[in-house]
């Protein structure tokens, strides 16, 4: 259990009331250990990318006000600096996860074989396919060192099996490189968030040119309206 309860409050950028709040209630995971709660990493991560469908927590929530001047066109920019990737090869999750970083970590300078060891070592822990055929392949294990976000969308040259909660094969996937945990777990909300409409998958499917998909996912971000805080 390597987060305490003011952890979680700062890397959700909500109040420690309202991590409070979710732990009465038992809607976010925790534990107590010599009566201080705990959290795990992977777990608040995976509450984060999954608690979309139950609304108990968003980045674009009313108490959220004050991330979304920073973080509003966090995924436009995030993309601007990655970029679009078509008909990349591959009958297999590990074999398009492989394609796409070769492809990626070259336009990033990164090492290949690492980032792809740490993607799949994250995928066998649990496969990071939302739902609606979208897949954020991600690790926790590394952050970027560089003071922007990464976020490269990848079209399979066909749908793959991904092992999603839903069944369906993943037709887009967002590689996601961060540059600290907040803005990790705020990335990994919002494509959640993304992945959850019918028009977005549509839009998705068309898969369009880097320009035309930035300036879509501008228009989305900027029609996002903070709401009231769900009392859950």
């Amino acid at each position: 259990m390597d987060l305490k309860l003011r952890d979680v409050a700062q890397l959700l950028d909500v109040s420690e009331d309202t991590v409070r709040r979710w732990i009465s209630n038992s809607k976010i995971p925790y534990y107590r250990l010599n009566q201080q709660y705990r959290f795990s990493r992977s777990e608040i991560e995976s509450w984060v990318l999954n608690c979309r469908q139950k609304e108990e927590f968003s980045p674009f929530s009313e108490e959220g006000k004050s991330r979304l001047g920073t973080h509003q066109f966090g995924l436009y920019r995030a993309i601007h600096k990655g970029g679009v990737y078509f008909d990349v090869e591959g009958d297999t999750k590990e074999e398009v996860i492989r394609a796409s970083v070769q492809r990626i970590a070259t336009d990033l300078h990164l090492d290949a074989e690492v980032i792809t060891e740490l993607l799949l070592d994250r995928e066998k822990l649990m496969p990071t396919a939302l739902s609606n055929g979208i897949a954020v392949p991600h690790t926790r294990d590394f952050l970027l060192e560089e003071s922007f976000d990464v976020v490269a969308v990848v079209f399979p040259k066909k749908p793959i099996e991904y092992g999603a909660l839903d069944g369906r094969p993943v037709h887009t996937l967002f590689f996601l490189f961060a540059c600290d945990d907040k803005r990790h777990l705020h990335l990994l909300a919002k494509l959640a968030h993304l992945s959850s409409t019918p028009e977005n998958i549509s839009l998705l499917k068309r898969h369009l040119e880097k320009p035309q998909l930035l300036e879509e996912i501008k228009g989305w971000e900027m029609s996002l309206k903070p709401r009231e805080v769900s009392h859950v």
